[in-house]
């Protein structure tokens, strides 16, 4: 069974730049989000994960292509060419453009710079060679230009009216593609290019973006960077041409948003009509059911907040909180108000840099000596108010540095005028469930930190211990809009607006390791989602939920003679080990009320017959979090019980499915199960005539990953 391609996967190891990588994400998914997940993956995914059947786009950004022949020659590019010629996209931007050509000459004549070689790739079957404009320094930005780029409109379909015949585009250190024009009866095609006097022999041509058909599939070459945004450059004040270059790519910025989905489109993608913009981070909501709760709360964390200023923060780890006093609106000009008081008091990041760039060694010495010396939780948090107060939300950010506000609430919840998210219903269905299901200390959800825009719900909780370990068991964090979502291994579970995010505390005593081991954590959440779902209300029983090992949710899509099935949902399980505890974060994301990118639960309700109406997030998740509840509570007594793991067979797509296990050299086997003492699946290995050979085999799920369409279970790196 095929599934439909909705990773784009931006190269991000060896040879790439950090920058060019955030470019590339920042860009590609304003254009492409929700319909495709746009992540980083390492050459380690490229070489040994199947990546092949979900990726609708492989780019490589800027950087050094030795870097990328150094990680990728050999099988990662066997592995690379199989994919675009079997029907893939490629995209290089700048180093990435060399790469994907037959030959680089970059510099032939400078001893220190040149980069001369053939490449395996060969995409271009020609040569990709630099500089087009001279001047380029690496880790530099005084060869930088803003290079005037003509668009070949005839190359492309569509081309609406408006789109100039040309624009100004970011360039440092691009090539030009030789002889382009006379490659055309190969398949290439000029998509775009350089109108000014070249640095380089060009031969016939100065093609500055080139298309290929390349078997079944496609690839795009690039010498400039269209995917770089004028707001995501800063202006540096010792390089004066660099403002001017800002300047310049910032007057036809809507034209090379327009080419940059011409592009796109060639390669066969659905480009959004308008870019999608990233909103800003929202405040947090501190609520709890019951009256006291939060005031107890804020009260306990006394000894890991820091008090800066007067206001109150704490350093979790990996992300800054604030708590805000009652009654105070924290916004931007009461940030620039704490950058200037806190700068009276402590040492500031620029004038650690100052003193860096002093000509007198003994002081160069000693600045290199202050920032080799860790940070105070003072300094640091200073840090984060300055990048906080100088930053545009409107462009590539740092999120570990920006400030995270929490709200309490003492006294009552806020109004749905406040938050879209209605708290008195949560909490009334909360109860109804919860007393349903006869959970005695009804914990789970009975408080509640809300975002209507964060970063990632299990990041705040996992990567910031110090606030994790001062969390009860039930604790829960939940989102309207994820903005840098997380999943399992190379992993990206799509958090369109729709979607329902939360994640869930738990402290798991280690003297329960042997009689309720935690990696069931994993096994109780998928139960939970799937009885939530269906015990929501009467006739919701129907929608067809279906589990994938370890932690996928699954639908069966009705109206359809083979029945299949789309994931629509995906559970992630982080757990570190503390005192005499786990303490363990787990995540939840479903498609709830979205489309995209496959379908959501209110479209299988509104498909029984009759109808069902809607779920609604508060509901859905108070009854999701009360059925956690009450299997968790029986886990701890009975283990993964006979009961329980009746209701996961239940659901679950693997009954005797046969299978390949890429561990076990490719043999077949068939799925027989998990344990119940490890959670373990189980494989019987088959021989001839698909005949058991008697051998049964044992597979973690921490080490393996399960490709449902291709019937293969295969090594996790």
């Amino acid at each position: 069974m095929a599934t439909r391609k909705l990773n784009v996967l931006v190269y991000s190891g060896n040879g790439s730049t950090t920058e060019s990588v955030r470019h590339c994400l920042y860009t590609l998914r304003r254009l492409l989000s929700p319909a495709y997940a746009v992540i980083p993956v390492t050459g380690d995914v490229l070489v040994k994960e199947p990546w092949f059947s979900t990726c609708a786009l492989l780019v490589f950004p800027g950087g050094a292509d030795l870097g990328y022949c150094r990680t990728l020659n050999g099988e990662g590019n066997r592995r690379i060419s199989r994919y675009v010629n079997a029907g893939g996209s490629y995209l290089g931007f700048c180093a990435g453009g060399y790469y994907g050509s037959a030959r680089c000459e970059f510099e032939v004549n400078d001893p220190k710079m040149a980069v001369v070689g053939d490449r395996e790739l060969a995409f271009f079957p020609g040569i990709c060679r630099g500089l087009a404009f001279e001047g380029f320094r690496y880790a530099s930005e005084v060869g930088a230009r803003a290079a005037d780029i003509k668009i070949e409109k005839g190359a492309f379909r569509d081309v609406k009216e408006w789109i100039a015949e040309s624009f100004k585009c970011y360039y440092n250190g691009g090539g030009v593609f030789v002889d382009a024009k006379k490659l055309e009866s190969r398949g290439v095609q000029i998509l775009a290019s350089y109108t000014e006097d070249l640095h380089v022999d060009s031969g016939e041509g100065q093609a500055a973006v080139l298309y290929r058909k390349v078997g079944e599939g496609h690839a795009i070459l690039t010498g400039p960077h269209p995917e770089f945004a004028p707001q995501n450059l800063s202006k540096i004040p010792s390089l004066p041409s660099y403002a001017s270059l800002i300047d310049a790519i910032t007057t036809t910025d809507a034209d090379r948003i327009a080419f940059l989905g011409l592009m796109l489109q060639k390669l066969g993608l659905n480009v959004n009509e308008q870019e999608q913009a990233v909103p800003s981070l929202s405040r947090l909501h501190l609520t709890s059911h019951n009256s006291t709760a939060v005031a107890d709360l804020v009260a306990s964390w006394a000894e890991i907040i820091t008090v800066v200023d007067g206001e109150e923060y704490i350093q979790g780890g990996n992300d800054v909180f604030h708590i805000e006093k009652e009654g105070s609106v924290w916004a931007v000009k009461e940030l620039k108000r704490a950058v200037s008081a806190v700068s009276e008091k402590l040492p500031t990041l620029a004038s650690t840099q100052d003193k860096v760039h002093e000509q007198d060694g003994e002081a160069t010495e000693r600045a290199n000596d202050d920032e080799n010396k860790p940070k105070t939780k003072e300094e640091e948090i200073q840090e984060c108010i300055e990048y906080t107060a100088n930053s545009a939300f409107d462009q590539l950010l740092t999120y570990d540095k920006v400030i995270k506000t929490i709200v309490p609430h003492r006294n009552g919840v806020p109004t749905s005028r406040e938050t879209p998210f209605h708290h008195e219903a949560f909490y009334a269905n909360l109860h109804h469930y919860h007393t349903k299901l006869r959970n005695p200390s009804a914990s789970f959800g009975a408080t509640l930190l809300y975002g209507e825009v964060v970063t990632s719900t299990n990041t705040l909780l996992e990567k910031n211990p110090s606030l994790l370990r001062n969390l009860a068991t039930g604790f829960t964090v939940t989102a309207t809009t994820q903005i840098a979502g997380r999943g399992r291994g190379s992993n990206v579970w799509v958090a369109p607006p729709g979607a329902m995010m939360f994640s869930t505390v738990l402290h798991h005593s280690f003297a329960l390791s042997q009689s309720a081991p935690v990696v069931f954590t994993q096994y109780l959440a998928a139960l939970a989602i799937v009885n939530g779902i269906q015990s929501y209300a009467p006739g919701y029983e129907k929608i067809p939920v279906k589990l994938k090992w370890p932690n996928d949710i699954y639908v069966q899509l009705p109206g359809s003679s083979n029945n299949p099935v789309v994931k629509i949902g995906g559970i992630l399980v982080n757990s570190s080990y503390s005192g005499s505890s786990y303490d363990v974060v787990c995540g939840i994301g479903l498609n709830l009320s979205n489309a995209l990118p496959t379908t959501s639960l209110n479209q299988l309700a509104a498909g029984q017959n009759p109808p069902l109406k809607p779920f609604t997030q508060e509901k859905l998740l108070a009854s999701i979090l009360a059925s956690f509840e009450s299997l968790y509570t029986t886990f701890c007594t009975t283990g993964f019980n006979r009961d329980m793991e009746e209701q996961y067979y239940r659901a679950w797509l693997h009954t005797d499915q046969i299978v390949e296990l890429e561990s076990e050299g490719g043999v077949k086997a068939r799925i027989k199960g998990i344990t119940r003492d490890w959670g373990l699946l189980l494989a019987e290995e088959l021989g001839w005539q698909d005949r058991p050979t008697g051998k049964v085999v044992s597979l973690q799920s921490d080490s393996n990953s399960f490709d449902f369409f291709k019937g293969l279970v295969r090594r996790k790196f």
